[in-house]
């Protein structure tokens, strides 16, 4: 007890006995040392007091599925920053192969007493993965934000880059350099959000007067690797260019249009998704579609913060446009 006490008064910078204070719910301590207190204990890993345990720590969770993506560090630094500006502190929860699942983290999540959640890239964008758990949080009304969602059955609010706006203009740069052929590097076959860059692509190729093959669609596992099968099964069926779901996605289609001895733009034009960190220091520097990440991580913790202080959110997707960014892997077609 006398460790917890000296351990939890260090982290907040006051005195064991302001500690004790609050841990033995007597008066004296401002309403905003008595937080602190409880949050630091929550940081620690210390149990609240029973009394106490049903008071919400300042404290939210930001469910990411990896941090290889140099999107998700990035988006997690932003809605850290802001969360901060707002007396909240983010507790990060990265996924990994083997390793603790969404769910376990938000039975961990609600066990710490967190004010709110914040998801990017769940389990949510896989229409057949299990989502009892995103239930359970709306049926707490523990509030929630998901990022780039694109579903509509959760009953939760959602932030997301604009997939149908992005698409357009992806495909209109493509056309308008010539290209015809354009193949798809999707997500996995369930993968939401891909599901609707392939409708808006469909749809927007079709105004074009552009071939719509299903032999041009590919889908693969969000990485390097995963880009990198996806478009060494295009090239042979002769697209001349491909648009990706994400940058990794991207890296990867240009890694194997090179082991086929292709040049990239020279022969293949490849178009990412995301604009995340370096993709202006690759070879060559990828053209790819801007997220407006500050604006949407600034977003999702405004929704956060006015849910978790009892106010009104609507149970909507709010959009946000894309930009794209023109650089080194796209050329004109020659032949």
């Amino acid at each position: 007890m006398t460790r917890r006490l000296a351990e939890v008064a260090r982290q907040v910078g006051v005195s064991e006995a302001t500690v004790s204070r609050v841990l033995n719910g007597k008066a004296g301590v401002s309403a905003s040392t008595r937080a602190a207190v409880l949050t630091a204990l929550d940081v620690l890993g210390y149990e609240r007091p029973t009394q106490l345990r049903g008071e919400r720590a300042r404290l939210v969770g930001l469910v990411l599925p990896e941090l290889q993506n140099p999107i998700f560090p990035a988006l997690a630094e932003v809605m850290g920053n802001a969360l901060a500006q707002q007396g909240f502190t983010p507790v990060l929860c990265t996924r990994t192969a083997g390793g603790v699942s969404e769910a376990e983290y938000v039975e961990m999540l609600l066990q710490q007493q967190v004010s709110g959640v914040v998801f990017a890239g769940g389990m949510y964008a896989q229409a057949d993965a299990v989502h009892t758990h995103y239930h359970h949080l709306a049926e707490r009304r523990l509030p929630t934000v998901l990022i780039n969602a694109a579903v509509d059955h959760l009953g939760l609010p959602q932030v997301s880059c604009d997939d149908a706006v992005a698409v357009e203009q992806a495909v209109g740069h493509l056309s308008s350099l010539g290209h015809e052929k354009i193949g798809l590097v999707l997500g996995p076959n369930d993968h939401v959000p891909s599901k609707r860059k392939l409708e808006a692509f469909r749809e927007h190729a079709a105004k074009l007067g552009l071939p719509v093959l299903d032999e041009l669609v590919e889908h693969g596992m969000f990485s390097i690797e995963g880009g990198h099968a996806a478009a060494a099964r295009l090239y042979p069926r002769g697209a001349t260019a491909v648009l990706c779901a994400s940058d990794p996605l991207a890296l990867g289609a240009i890694r194997a249009a090179r082991r086929q001895g292709l040049s990239v733009p020279g022969d293949i034009s490849v178009v990412g998704y995301d604009d995340s960190a370096l993709m202006n220091c690759t070879d060559p520097p990828l053209t790819t579609t801007r997220q407006p990440i500050e604006a949407m991580g600034r977003a999702v913790v405004e929704l956060l913060v006015k849910r978790i202080n009892g106010g009104e959110v609507a149970v909507e997707e709010l959009l946000f446009a894309p930009e794209l960014v023109v650089r080194g892997s796209t050329a004109r077609r020659t032949s």
